[in-house]
């Protein structure tokens, strides 16, 4: 299968972490309390892919409480947090969601990733991502993770299927009929 026919085949968009939707950095108070930095970009591609009618889903080798609430945030019930071995995660949300490998991305940066990016119908790599990384990926990012990389391969992923400007539309509605 060409990977245009894949892209337009995708229906579930899988998101690492850290690394992709942070910059990879954790910052640890004296208490031990964990914090984060999420680009908003990010968050409003994550709106943006709902609008066209992905399916979203995370799968974080780090078992972080400021994940978990960003992601409630971002009305993403699929998070799996703490998962070293991603292809559990992986194998669950295909049967879940009744798919093939050809109808999933994956965004990833580093050796965790590759077992799903191997199997993926369109693995994505950000542009600071492990060069092992970049060698599987279909598209990378120019961004770097956190810094709109996730906002970029949703965005990359949308035009390719022809359905960017229609979840634009879709989106905009649904934000005005919400202020109404």
């Amino acid at each position: 299968m060409k990977i245009q026919d894949k892209i337009l085949a995708v229906k579930l968009l899988i998101l690492d972490v850290d690394g992709v939707l942070t910059d990879g950095s954790v910052y640890v108070g004296e208490n031990g309390a964990e914090f984060k930095r999420f680009s908003i970009s990010d968050g409003a591609g994550i709106f943006l892919a709902r609008a066209a009618g992905l399916k979203l889903a995370i799968v974080s080798g780090r078992n972080s409480p400021a994940t978990t609430t960003r992601m409630k945030e971002l009305h993403i019930t699929d998070v799996y947090n703490g998962t070293l071995n991603k292809l559990q995660p992986y194998e669950a949300l295909k049967k879940k969601y009744q798919l093939s490998d050809h109808e999933i991305a994956y965004v990833g940066d580093d050796l965790i990733d590759i077992p799903v990016m191997e199997r993926v119908g369109v693995p994505i790599a950000v542009a600071n991502a492990y060069e092992p990384v970049k060698a599987l990926a279909g598209y990378i990012t120019h961004a770097r993770g956190g810094e709109g990389a996730v906002r970029e391969a949703i965005d990359w992923l949308l035009k390719q299927q022809g359905r960017y400007d229609q979840a634009l539309r879709d989106l905009r509605d649904s934000l005005l009929n919400k202020s109404s």
